[in-house]
């Protein structure tokens, strides 16, 4: 590689490493105790164990719902989670003052449905684990902060790209691996800095990329709701806003399985909220292998005639951030893998504060010989002046 393209590499290198490291140690600092956040969950006490009771169900979807209404009167039901593998025989709901409150207003219950009673009704606050999410997902700025950490994680791609560009030449004249101990602290964090960004680059280029991807799901939601979600529900366009009791949970339910066989219900989201429209309950189904329960298909039930409207495939973007989702946080392999994530995690973190290191200390070291140069410069224009006023 030419001198001239090295050196544009560099300047690439360093730049987008720079504007983007300070962002990118946080993302990696709060990421760290996500990766885990199902396991500080159990440690702590906040995962609730479902009763153990033989037999199935003596309560339908309704009057499981209808008891957790009843716990906070005066809401109404946003959405409906189930998750059969990890919390079997649990509901969780989510209540609001209404379908498009915002999300900091939603209320959420963990309701045993062998029983209809209350297993868990945690207040509404910010607890650690979501101010780290929250700072992870949007720096507690909404969407404009999504989209500025999309940029920041595009930035960073960016530096990985250069970074190996330059690592290439560099190794052609030592091991890999070589860390040269021998030689000033600069070096030696050179070094470090270059084997531990080789060592993780497959692992911080999912990474990023991944969440680059997730960055867009406002966006992409949006796109869904203006074009294939309207498709869906275009007849209803002049209908007027629903109104009394809806049709049965139950009931919509099992139209959805009808509509999906070899598929299980996995949330629900009421009329007027953000995944659905303002006449359907939108029931999202999802696959049974690890893979396809990452692929989700919504069925649209008529909310107030518990009839079918319709069913489609999301388009592929949305597809892609639902698949992208685990892969940024190693939720596909259980411990071990969340294991392997936390360690390439704190490796990082060492990549990002050694790159600054090598900043600060290139900057010092520049200062310095440039005060070097100065003295050198003036001592030899005062020998001069010497020597002219002696001939003089």
């Amino acid at each position: 590689m030419k001198a001239s393209a090295i050196r544009t590499w560099f300047n690439v290198h360093k730049w987008t490493s720079l504007v983007c490291t300070l962002f990118l140690l946080m993302l990696c600092v709060t990421g760290l105790p996500l990766i885990f956040y199902e396991e500080i969950d159990h440690m702590l006490g906040k995962e609730v164990e479902a009763t153990a009771i033989q037999g199935e169900s003596r309560y339908s979807k309704d009057q499981v719902l209808e008891a957790a209404m009843r716990h906070i009167p005066g809401k109404e039901a946003k959405y409906l989670f189930w998750d059969q593998k990890d919390h079997p025989g649990q509901m969780f709901v989510t209540l609001a003052d209404s379908s498009e409150a915002p999300i900091e207003a939603d209320h959420y219950l963990t309701m045993d449905e062998r029983t209809a009673k209350v297993l868990d009704a945690p207040a509404n606050e910010m607890d650690f684990m979501l101010i780290m999410y929250y700072l992870h997902v949007e720096m507690l700025a909404g969407i404009p902060g999504k989209l500025f950490l999309g940029f920041m994680g595009f930035l960073f791609l960016i530096a990985i790209v250069s970074g190996v560009a330059l690592y290439g030449p560099i190794m052609k004249r030592f091991d890999f691996g070589m860390i040269r101990t021998e030689k000033s602290a600069r070096l030696k964090w050179l070094d470090l800095h270059n084997v531990l960004g080789i060592v993780t680059l497959a692992w911080a280029f999912v990474v990023g990329i991944t969440g680059v991807i997730n960055t867009l799901a406002d966006p992409a939601l949006d796109a869904w709701r203006a074009g294939q979600l309207a498709e869906m529900v275009a007849s209803y366009k002049e209908k007027p806003p629903l109104e009394g009791k809806l049709s049965s949970l139950d009931a919509a339910l099992d139209k959805a399985r009808q509509a999906a066989p070899g598929m299980d219900v996995s949330f629900v989201a009421y009329p007027g909220t953000l995944y659905s429209s303002k006449h359907h309950y939108a029931v999202y189904m999802i696959g049974t292998t690890p893979l396809t329960s990452r692929i989700i298909k919504p069925a649209l039930i008529d909310a107030k005639t518990g009839e079918f409207t319709d069913m489609r495939d999301l388009p592929w973007y949305l597809n892609t951030i639902f698949i992208s989702q685990p892969f940024h946080f190693g939720d596909y392999g259980g411990l071990p893998m969340k294991i392997i994530w936390a360690i390439f995690d704190i490796a990082t973190i060492i990549v990002l504060i050694s790159g600054l290191y090598l900043w600060f200390a290139r900057r010092k070291a520049k200062a310095e010989q440039l005060a070097r140069l100065l003295k050198n410069s003036e001592s030899l224009t005062l020998s001069a002046v010497t020597e002219n006023e002696n001939q003089i």
